[in-house]
């Protein structure tokens, strides 16, 4: 049974009880607002009941016109359903009009236009929104767990995935499935799910370092993707390519640290000095391979400049940092 299930059984009862209490008839409909208004975030929450107080005060703005020029007939409902739904989805309130139709047909259920009437339902939505509004204050499941597994997960496919390109320039004719990428891609999807319902469920002093950091991710996979593509034009080995493979290792370990280490950015310095200063190819084939393992030291540079700029660690409860501190 999942929590929200809980939480609109408890926000329907007390509803009820206190619908019933206050004396409003049928009192079971306090409870059917309560039943819309739970959502899976706090913010959402607050969006969703504010959106349906007021599509419910234009509907019943509309109804009340509609009764009292034509009186409660059926067919009158249906011009309320022509005419008030239209108007409250101009008004930017689509969200509630289950919820004003709710309201309208009870007045038409009661077949009184009365100041006690027209009370009444507003105290019936204040009970009823208020309530799921309550118990979506009081609890939210906290997911900042599930969150800190899923970066571990994204960590060990980019680590996995480091280590096959350092295989492939050692030996350019190795062949690999390349399931850590789809596996690593999918990871950092529900990441962003997971991250964007933990903020919505901070009201006050949202802290987005979750959101940053799989922000992060999926803009250095795209760097990846690009290392593979220039990778698969290196069908020679040679010692230029032992060289960014040793990167590549050592760039495995560091993306399993919390903080960006720095040790692959010395690493990549050091190579690209040394490449400078060997002998220019003697072959077209030669310079074929060198300029793609050129091109691919210049597209590790982009990968750890992002990672230098926002990789920060994130505890289970975070605390807000700077995104410019030092990462990996």
């Amino acid at each position: 049974m999942g929590f929200r299930v809980i939480k609109t059984a408890a926000a329907t009862l007390l509803s009820i009880l206190l619908a019933a209490a206050v004396g409003i008839p049928n009192a079971q409909s306090a409870g059917l607002l309560a039943i819309l208004g739970v959502e899976t975030t706090r913010k959402r929450s607050l969006r969703t009941i504010i959106a349906r107080f007021s599509a419910s005060l234009v509907g019943l703005f509309m109804g009340c016109i509609l009764f009292a020029l034509l009186g409660f007939h059926y067919w009158v409902l249906g011009l309320y359903v022509l005419f008030g739904f239209p108007l409250i989805v101009k008004s930017g309130f689509k969200e509630g009009i289950v919820t004003s139709s709710v309201i309208v047909f009870r007045v038409f259920g009661q077949a009184e236009l009365s100041l006690h009437v027209l009370l009444q339902q507003i105290e019936l939505l204040i009970i009823g929104l208020g309530s799921a509004g309550l118990v979506n204050l009081i609890y939210m499941p906290q997911t900042a767990g599930v969150i800190s597994g899923i970066r571990k997960e994204v960590d060990g496919y980019f680590s996995v995935i480091f280590k096959q390109m350092a295989t492939t320039l050692r030996e350019p004719s190795y062949v690999w499935d390349g399931k850590e990428l789809i596996g690593a891609n999918a990871a950092v999807q529900r990441g962003l799910t997971a991250a964007t319902r933990e903020l919505e469920n901070h009201v006050i002093h949202p802290d987005e370092a979750w959101n940053v950091y799989f922000y992060m991710r999926k803009e250095q996979l795209e760097s990846i993707q690009n290392m593979l593509q220039l990778l698969s034009q290196v069908y020679r080995q040679l010692p230029h390519g032992d060289m960014v493979a040793e990167l590549f290792d050592q760039l495995s370990g560091d993306v399993l640290a919390e903080e960006y280490t720095g040790r692959t950015e010395r690493l990549l310095e050091g190579v690209e000095q040394e490449f400078q200063q060997m002998e220019l190819p003697s072959t077209r084939e030669e310079f074929e391979v060198r300029s793609a393992i050129l091109q691919v030291c210049r597209e590790l540079a982009l990968y750890l400049k992002i990672a230098k700029q926002h990789k920060v660690p994130v505890e289970v409860k975070p605390i807000r940092r700077a995104l410019n501190s030092r990462g990996n």
